[in-house]
């Protein structure tokens, strides 16, 4: 059986538990289908990947000062130098693979702050590298929106016309793509690759009337920087006060973060609430949200792959919605009524579709047992479809069915 060497790229293991989830996805489908396959990556955290899935990770910049901003002449220095260097090291990563897989993210959208020359500079290299070297690049469940910055817009434009297989999260992704010019007429739509893992059994709750909320290190979007603190203030309060109110009635809180920089926001409800009734939940994948989730009597969220967590353990959810992309799966799993706008919350508001959302608490999870047996079924067809694509017909091995 010939041995395939397969590339996985992207900001994995740099604290977004959505990121890590989708990247968990897509090697259970190989370690299934593929188990010939060697597997290593390029991304943010490979200390993390490599200690966590137990594959070779190279980091993804050879700037470690990528991400922070450059004020002096010797980071602004060192961040140009990184350009460069990142592009031999990018083409040198790829020339050794049969396949790079992109898995899920929103890596075509910028609906958090995101400057061109950062990760959108880094994904069009390795789309360019790989067709230049004839090495296979596919964006996989990827997310993708309508972007207001020219740089950025061009360089997520050419990543993906540059990509050798395409497939998205959702409509109104393949329907952005399409918009800036990428000729979208074979790329497929399936739900969110994070769907593909394992659904929690139904718990047991850690308390009557138990909440999770879910909470974001939320600013606005890539175009909202000049009102990023008036934003953040306003997320902060409503949040808040929504929280105080559910323990002013004796119902316990649970606090649920998806990235790293959200810890910042649960110190801050947990100081202005300080009650025992609140507590904040210690997770390190999306495994571990779904457990919390599958544990509680409703869950409000903001991160995106807070409300997949929660919709794929089948709890009844409200969405601080800061994206399209966030009513989309909202809508996808029957609950497009409960959604809530994150840049202007308004904390009575909530509370009135919180109680209705609880009202027809079993009537929902009817409707999300439904809606992720058929949402199983057509991720089936989209690791069928990747396979048919990406690796060849006469050296691949009897393929066995796909579990949800």
């Amino acid at each position: 059986m010939k041995q395939v060497r397969v590339g996985v790229f992207g900001l994995l293991g740099s604290g977004n538990l959505g990121n890590d989830g989708s990247l968990e996805a897509v090697l259970g489908h190989l370690r299934r289908t593929r188990p010939e396959a060697v597997v290593d990556a390029l991304c943010g955290g490979p200390e993390v990947v490599t200690a966590r899935y137990g594959i070779p990770a190279t980091r993804l910049h050879w700037y470690r000062g990528e991400y922070r901003t450059a004020s002096r002449a010797g980071a602004i220095a060192g961040k140009g130098l990184g350009k460069l260097v990142d592009a031999v090291r990018t083409a040198a990563w790829v020339r050794r693979h049969d396949v790079v897989i992109v898995p899920g993210m929103g890596v075509l959208e910028a609906t958090l702050p995101l400057r061109p020359w950062g990760f959108p500079y880094a994904l069009f290299l390795l789309c360019a590298s790989g067709r230049v070297l004839g090495t296979k690049v596919a964006l996989v469940g990827v997310g993708a929106a309508p972007i207001g910055s020219r740089p950025t817009r061009a360089l997520v434009r050419w990543s993906a016309r540059l990509a050798a297989h395409r497939s998205y999260r959702d409509t109104l992704s393949r329907d952005a793509m399409r918009a800036m010019g990428v000729d979208t007429t074979r790329d497929a739509v399936h739900p969110d690759l994070a769907f593909a893992l394992p659904a929690p059994p139904a718990g047991e709750g850690r308390g009557p009337g138990l909440v999770c909320v879910g909470v974001m290190d939320f600013h606005g979007g890539d175009d909202d920087r000049a009102r990023a603190g008036e934003i953040h203030r306003r997320y902060l309060d409503g949040t808040t006060r929504f929280v105080r109110t559910l323990v002013e009635e004796g119902r316990p809180v649970r606090l649920l973060t998806g990235d790293a920089c959200d810890a910042r926001v649960v110190e801050a409800v947990l100081d202005a609430v300080d009650s025992p009734l609140v507590t904040a939940a210690e997770t390190t994948s999306l495994t571990d949200l779904m457990r919390e989730a599958a544990a509680a009597d409703t869950v409000v969220a903001t991160r995106y792959h807070n409300l997949v967590c929660a919709l794929r353990a089948g709890t009844p959810t409200l969405a601080l919605s800061y994206a399209a992309k966030s009513d989309a799966l909202m809508s996808r799993m029957g609950l497009e009524a409960y959604c809530h706008p994150a840049r202007e919350v308004d904390a009575g508001r909530l509370l009135e579709q919180f109680r209705e959302l609880e009202k027809r608490s079993a009537e929902l999870r009817r409707t999300l047992a439904e809606r992720n047996r058929a949402v199983s079924e057509q991720l089936n067809h989209q690791f069928a479809a990747l396979t048919s694509a990406l690796f060849p017909a006469t050296d691949r091995p009897h393929a066995p069915q796909e579990s949800s």
